[in-house]
């Protein structure tokens, strides 16, 4: 199973240009949905999409996040993809690779990327904890706050990326 595992994508070859990315922390109970400016420099929380028990490509769920993809314009949309932390896939890697597929029939003509997600939950839920947020009832704000980690560290990495593609150097200058 490791063989035919697909790494997650990175940002830069085919990189669709200026617009809003819709970044998803795709759960086995709920969706965290997060979009970026149409510059693609700050990834903002949009909603909580509850998981339908469908798992066709019109399943409410799926229908959401196309809805909202095209709410927003969106011209990428960047699914997490969970690993362990020695890059191997798990049960919750394979949920999300089917959720991204499925979307991935729905909408043609978008990108749908899938971004390293390691720790974005665990780092939202202690920054959330940090700031006072309770834990009763925190889940769905949790799941917002893990798919606008995954989606700045899209837009950062996508970043430096195109900087270096613009003047044939990294941002530092070197």
């Amino acid at each position: 199973m490791v063989a035919d595992f697909a790494g997650p994508d990175r940002p830069g070859v085919d990189d669709p240009g200026r617009g809003r990315r819709i970044g998803i922390d795709v759960g086995s109970v709920r969706i965290g949905v997060a979009s970026s400016d149409p510059d693609g420099i700050l990834a903002t929380p949009v909603e909580t999409v509850p998981r339908s028990k469908e798992r066709g490509p019109d399943a409410p769920d799926i229908r959401r996040i196309v809805d909202i993809v095209t709410e927003y314009e969106a011209v990428e949309v960047i699914v997490g993809l969970p690993q362990t932390l020695r890059g191997e896939p798990g049960k919750a890697a394979k949920l999300a690779r089917d959720f991204a597929g499925r979307l991935r029939r729905r909408m043609t003509g978008i990108p749908v990327r899938m971004a390293d997600e390691r720790f974005t939950t665990v780092t939202a839920a202690r920054a959330l904890r940090e700031s006072g947020v309770s834990a009763r009832g925190a889940r769905p704000v949790i799941d917002q706050a893990a798919a606008v980690a995954i989606l700045q560290g899209w837009l950062d990495e996508r970043s430096a990326v195109v900087n270096v593609a613009e003047d044939g150097k990294p941002e530092d200058g070197r």
